[in-house]
């Protein structure tokens, strides 16, 4: 079942605990969504938000449940969901994902590799999934893309996020304990 409006409109720390086990569907491809980071408005210098709205970031100052895609090396695209209060400018991004279905389309587009390694990461989880730029600023509660729910409650662990230098120390990074598909092995093996 598709989660609506109700299950994003909480405050951010909360939808990033409350998305892992949670479903990301888009076409005939699906995956268990087992890491996310937070991204704040207040006090996060790593937040793309923290000096205020820009073209690139203004996704993020919309509705809870619309997506926010950027670009980032020049060559990764990154999926986040867009969280907290409109106007504020925060969002979670979606880091990791055990893929359920569509798994053949996943290594078409990924060129090979094992399953555990299809969408380790934000950029490979995008590239795995087809979802580009063009996917910024889509409403998940109605579109081809969506999050789907699940009875599973996973054991969560918390640590900062990973490759930021702004906020680094921040505990904003969330995942599933034990998940072979989270980015990182020191993560993988906590």
């Amino acid at each position: 079942m598709r989660l609506g409006r109700e299950f994003f409109d909480r405050p951010t720390v909360e939808l990033a605990r409350a998305l892992l086990g949670k479903r990301l569907a888009f076409g005939a491809l699906e995956g268990r969504i087992v890491e996310t980071e937070a991204y704040l408005f207040r006090g996060d210098p790593g937040c793309h938000a923290a000096r205020g709205r820009t073209p690139r970031n203004a996704p993020m100052f919309g509705p809870a449940g619309n997506t926010y895609v950027y670009l980032i090396y020049g060559m990764h695209h990154c999926l986040n969901v867009v969280s907290g209060r409109e106007g504020e400018g925060e969002a979670v991004l979606i880091r990791a994902l055990e893929p359920l279905a569509g798994v053949e389309t996943m290594r078409e587009r990924r060129g090979g590799g094992g399953l555990e390694d299809l969408c380790r990461g934000p950029g490979k989880l995008t590239r795995a999934f087809g979802i580009t730029r063009a996917h910024d600023n889509l409403s998940l509660l109605d579109g081809e893309m969506r999050i789907l729910d699940s009875p599973e409650e996973p054991e969560i662990r918390v640590s900062a996020r990973i490759g930021l230098s702004a906020g680094a120390d921040l505990q904003l990074r969330f995942f599933v304990a034990g998940s072979a598909f989270v980015s990182g092995a020191k993560a993988r093996n906590g």
